[in-house]
């Protein structure tokens, strides 16, 4: 399930329903499909399309998307560093950028419009997004590298990235939670200290 964190705040949201609620009035579509038995995340395009048909047709219907295709990213992709640094920039899209998770993890960064702290939101396998037109974001893979995505188009051209120039993206870390993700419970530092040499 997708951890959705607000770095200013030093907040974390976990549940789904209180994610859902928390991006809504971002116009943030966020749900979750079920995935449990259904198809392995490294079946075929045709396969992963085919077991996810209802939703996806849908999605389709609901939001004029007039095709769909499966992404697939590892580490073994060439020029991978090349390819992920077109999107962890802060940019926008002229149309949705809806996907939706079949295997591995990813983290879109949202910058609000309306001066809202900047926050972001960890997916994962069951996970669906839709970002929409025009809102500012970047996107960053996780520590494994790895991510399979059902993405859904109006049309291709339409979602080149149009970089708004902001350089947001540098100062924060592309922190995936994950099973292994232990917070920081330390307690503050009151006073300084210094180590005479």
């Amino acid at each position: 399930m997708a951890h959705l964190r607000i770095p200013s705040e030093d907040r974390v949201i976990d549940d789904a329903d209180a994610i859902r609620a928390f991006l809504l009035p971002h116009g943030i579509h966020y749900d979750r499909w079920p995935v449990a038995g259904r198809i392995d995340g490294d079946a075929s395009q045709e396969e992963i399309l085919a077991a996810y048909e209802p939703e996806v047709t849908a999605l389709k219907e609901r939001g004029g998307y007039i095709t769909a295709d499966v992404v697939s990213v590892t580490p073994e992709v060439p020029n991978l560093q090349d390819m992920l640094d077109k999107f962890n920039k802060e940019h926008r899209h002229a149309e949705d950028e809806v996907r939706f998770i079949v295997k591995g993890r990813g983290i879109f960064y949202i910058h609000p419009e309306n001066g809202d702290p900047v926050y972001s939101i960890e997916v994962e396998e069951g996970d669906l997004i839709n970002v929409p037109a025009g809102t500012k974001h970047w996107f960053d893979l996780c520590a494994d590298r790895c991510i399979r995505a059902i993405r859904l188009f109006k049309e291709k051209a339409g979602w080149t990235p149009l970089y708004t120039g902001d350089e947001i993206a540098s100062g924060y870390q592309p922190l995936c939670f994950g099973p292994n993700y232990l917070p920081n419970k330390l307690p503050p530092i009151a006073q300084p200290v210094t180590i005479a040499a």
